[in-house]
């Protein structure tokens, strides 16, 4: 859904993930979040009673939720699913990003968890269930190309963190390169994990 076919209160939950993902959550203000969705200020109040708090939660939740969707449509964009090919194109999101918009935005839960973890409970709260939405999507179609389930959590874990790292490298280097790397040398790990018949 484009950002103007949602609500005022979806627009600006997906305007503060947007901008919490290029300038964390420290540096975002609600006024900023009114304006880049195109909302009336006095709405902020009206649909997060809890403030900025309950705008970043939100926010998070939906960053989650929207990476776990991206899972099926990384899936139906492989001809033969296989798991180097579903982690390649996690990769890819990112490096496509970066090569033609350049590296100022990275991912809005691991920015409110850098920002929040320690002073936000309820934000630190909602980071963590954002990553087990996303890890659950991931083991999920790990399992459905024959990872079995005991294994498909620890290596959807193992995919997503190396994903986020690769993702801090390649902002501090100004480089894709870290994303390439993890997606070259995990490739065959993943593969592995699929029993041969």
């Amino acid at each position: 859904m484009a950002k103007a076919e949602r609500g005022p209160r979806e627009r600006m939950v997906f305007s503060a993930a947007q901008l919490i993902r290029r300038d964390g959550v420290h540096s975002t203000g609600m006024r900023e979040v009114a304006v880049d969705a195109a909302a009336p200020r006095g709405s902020l109040q009206h649909y997060f009673p809890g403030g900025k708090t309950q705008l970043v939660d939100e926010a998070v939740g939906w960053a989650g939720g929207y990476a776990a969707g991206r899972v099926a449509r990384f899936l139906a964009a492989l001809p033969e699913p296989t798991p180097s090919g579903l982690f390649a194109e996690m990769v890819r999101q990112w490096t496509d990003e970066y090569e033609t918009a350049g590296f100022a935005g990275g991912c809005p839960v691991a920015a409110a968890t850098v920002d929040c973890a320690e002073s936000v409970p309820s934000t630190r709260t909602a980071a963590s269930a954002a990553f087990a939405t996303w890890t659950g999507a991931v083991a999920e179609a790990l399992t459905g190309m024959g990872v079995p389930a005991q294994r498909a959590g620890a290596l959807s874990t193992l995919m997503i963190s190396s994903l986020e790292g690769a993702i801090l490298l390649a902002r501090a280097d100004q480089d894709v390169q870290a994303l390439t790397t993890v997606a070259r040398e995990l490739g065959p790990l993943l593969d592995a994990a699929v029993p041969t018949r």
